[in-house]
């Protein structure tokens, strides 16, 4: 059974480590952090500290972006797409990892202390009971100080977070 981990489309893009796990893994993106994906690959901005690592990056969520656009995947995400919740069907992302799109939706449950994506993470942690796994340090110490019911994971702690006393997996 793979761990499963509720992320942002973008942290697949921007850390190598999630393609290589030790373990089977699941993750479950909302589709509108698949969104994100078209705006930062396309962007002047620079999102990484080196141009060089920027450019790397945008290439990176250029190969995701195109890979969920192949008629297969397009086609199991349009479907999920149909219904607020629903999950596509699994599209697999090499050898031990599948990704899976919730078309989750931002009820802003959370107000102004959230932005709509941080928003769906945390409806769909809760809604599946899986924890997040994020790079943002300010979204993590937001989820602790204000005593959310959902598990949070820095991605520095990812191969921590797959050990198998943290937490059941849901099938």
């Amino acid at each position: 059974m793979s761990r499963q981990f509720i992320i942002e489309a973008a942290m697949v893009a921007f850390y190598g480590e999630l393609l290589q796990p030790s373990e089977s893994v699941e993750y479950i993106i909302p589709y509108t952090s698949i969104l994100e994906l078209y705006e930062l690959q396309s962007t002047s901005d620079i999102i990484m500290s080196n141009l060089d690592q920027d450019q790397h990056v945008k290439q990176q969520m250029k190969q995701l972006t195109t890979y969920l656009e192949e008629p297969l995947n397009r086609k199991k995400i349009e479907r999920a797409l149909q219904i607020p919740w629903a999950k596509s069907t699994s599209i697999p992302l090499g050898d031990s990892i599948i990704v899976t799109v919730i078309n989750a939706v931002d009820t802003e449950a959370y107000g102004e202390d959230f932005d709509p994506i941080e928003t769906e993470l945390l409806l769909t942690a809760q809604r599946l009971q899986i924890p997040i796994l994020t790079d943002q340090f300010e979204f993590i110490q937001r989820i602790i100080e204000g005593g959310l019911p959902v598990q949070v994971f820095d991605i520095e702690d990812f191969q921590f977070a797959i050990e198998d006393n943290f937490f059941t997996p849901h099938p």
